[in-house]
């Protein structure tokens, strides 16, 4: 109502309407002042739009969390929220509108945030849309303190397994080099007799030492903390050098690798030596999954301004039932895997803020995907939460 309005309406009052009228006006403004103080003080963001995305009503956490200015009449929120599927969501129904736009969001002005961002609709203006701020940032962080508590609990285990894997080549070792002892004291007797096999003996032991000498080195890379040197890394150069490292090895084994790159691809922030790891584990990965030969397809886009980089192979797949477990410790389905590199991979991908995906048919092939954020974005969607 305006102030002419008002005084319109005023002026045909008599005396006693219009002090029930202005008692009436003050009550309300002083139970919209009331509201207002509530919001104010409520720790969640609140925001209430229109159809046009238009900002009608904003609290001060909706304004301190997205950096909202005061005067919201020349912006609407889809510039604050950019990647919300505001129209897919407006076509809902509106009892749909919860369900299908709850997720966390990851935001990066005014402050570094993780939100659980959900809308519902307004009681009684149809149209009018509620959003809701929840700044989970702590509890996000507390949850992943409690994952890394857990995961330094599985160092006992880890120690355990690999005190047995340790165990296997060395009692080998211990027996082939006893059988090496006897067979050189007989050959001080008669020299040459049993040349061959004491080399064939010298053979064994080798191997089991190189084998002994992995698992070790492995081991370490998967629970051992190491400061990243982070620097710009060049992933094609990167990827090509673990390539050539691998020539050999993917000559031998029939793999033929195919690699599209996009143009324009920036360099990313990153640890070289521990990116070069991840690479060449996700290759040796690939090419272990096709003891028949096969093609090994590598490919690197820039997507929504995130850099994605895909490893995929035609090996058989991962079944259902074991997709769940890749990247336990010690689990694997080869027979050359130690069930610790894609353990490695995960850690180091997580280590630079990135994200490792995988997609897998049984008896077509597996991808494996890495997906680093260039940071230049405000907002970044996370995997929808399960509703509870």
């Amino acid at each position: 109502m305006s102030f002419i309005d008002f005084n319109r309406i005023m002026a045909k009052l008599d005396t006693e309407e219009k002090k029930g009228f202005q008692e009436y006006f003050i009550r309300q403004n002083r139970e919209k002042g009331l509201l207002r103080t509530v919001f104010n003080n409520i720790r969640d963001g609140i925001i209430v739009i229109d159809r046009r995305f238009n900002v009608r009503y904003k609290n001060r956490a909706a304004v301190e969390l997205l950096g909202l200015p005061d005067d919201m009449s020349k912006h609407n929120i889809t510039r604050f929220l950019r990647d919300i599927e505001w129209k897919k969501i407006f076509g809902m129904k509106e009892y749909e509108w919860y369900k299908s736009s709850r997720r966390e969001i990851e935001i990066f002005y005014p402050v570094h945030r993780h939100l659980l961002f959900y809308m519902l609709p307004h009681e009684s203006e149809k149209g009018t849309a509620i959003i809701i701020l929840q700044d989970i940032t702590e509890s996000r962080r507390n949850t992943m303190e409690q994952m890394e508590s857990e995961k330094m609990e599985i160092v006992s285990i880890l120690a355990a397994g690999v005190a047995h894997e340790i165990g296997n080549p060395l009692n080998s070792l211990s027996l082939n080099l006893q059988l090496l002892e006897r067979l050189l004291a007989k050959d001080a007797k008669k020299p040459g007799k049993n040349a061959k096999k004491a080399l064939d003996l010298l053979k064994t032991a080798g191997v089991e030492v190189k084998r002994l000498d992995l698992i070790i080195k492995e081991f370490l890379q998967a629970v051992r903390p190491v400061p990243l040197d982070i620097r710009k890394v060049n992933l094609e150069e990167t990827i090509g050098e673990v390539l050539e490292f691998l020539k050999q090895e993917l000559s031998d084994r029939l793999i033929l690798v195919k690699c599209l790159w996009s143009k324009n691809i920036p360099l990313v922030d990153g640890d070289y030596n521990q990116l070069k790891q991840a690479f060449f584990n996700l290759i040796r990965n690939a090419v272990q999954a096709m003891p028949g030969g096969g093609e090994l397809n590598i490919s690197c886009a820039l997507e929504d301004e995130n850099i994605k980089i895909s490893f995929s192979d035609e090996g058989a797949g991962i079944s259902p039932e074991d997709i769940g477990k890749i990247f336990d410790p010690y689990f694997t389905t080869k027979k050359e895997g130690s069930g610790l590199g894609l353990v490695i991979v995960e850690r180091i991908v997580r280590e630079h803020g990135a994200r490792l995906l995988v997609e897998s048919v049984e008896s077509k092939g597996t991808t494996f995907t890495v997906v680093f954020s260039t940071g230049k974005k405000r907002i970044k969607l996370l995997p929808p939460t399960e509703e509870h």
